[in-house]
């Protein structure tokens, strides 16, 4: 069974809830995950949008999720699980920063990516960037998970 990522609020292409965008709630979507591979150590998990005006941007990235959680909960303020592990988003905060598109700009596809590794954890800086740690991640991979929400404004 491959590694499959689900979320309860929103199904692959569908629109992101208000309560999950960062002029709303700001609140991280719930996320689940099955199918974890054989070998697995840890996870990484990345939210990004590719189409930002000036290059992909990157909404936060969660490191050295231990291998026996089977998801993350909806959460305003993810930072205070100390299991876990936080780069710093584009927007300079480590924690989970909601959908902003400029308004007008069009649909934006904003994608949870979680990637199942080979190692216990990635020593990275703690000042690390959310791209820092997913290049990082794609040395270690086993295998990946996405889920594709939309947002516009």
């Amino acid at each position: 069974m491959p590694l499959t990522l689900t979320c309860p609020t929103f199904a692959e292409g569908e629109t992101i809830p208000v309560k999950h965008v960062r002029d709303g709630e700001n609140l991280m979507p719930p996320l689940k995950w099955t199918g974890i591979p054989e070998g697995t150590q840890s996870f990484v998990l990345i939210v990004e949008d590719p189409d930002a005006p000036r290059g992909t941007f990157y909404h936060c990235a969660i490191y050295n999720i231990p291998p026996d959680r089977e998801g993350l909960p909806q959460s305003i303020d993810t930072s205070h699980d100390n299991a876990l592990s936080y780069a710093r988003n584009d927007f300079g905060n480590g924690r989970y920063d909601g959908p902003e598109p400029p308004v007008g700009h069009g649909p934006h596809h904003y994608h949870f990516r979680l990637a199942a590794l080979d190692v216990p954890n990635l020593n990275i800086p703690a000042k690390a960037g959310a791209q820092q740690i997913w290049r990082e991640a794609r040395k270690h991979l086993i295998e990946e998970a996405e889920l594709v929400g939309v947002y516009e404004r």
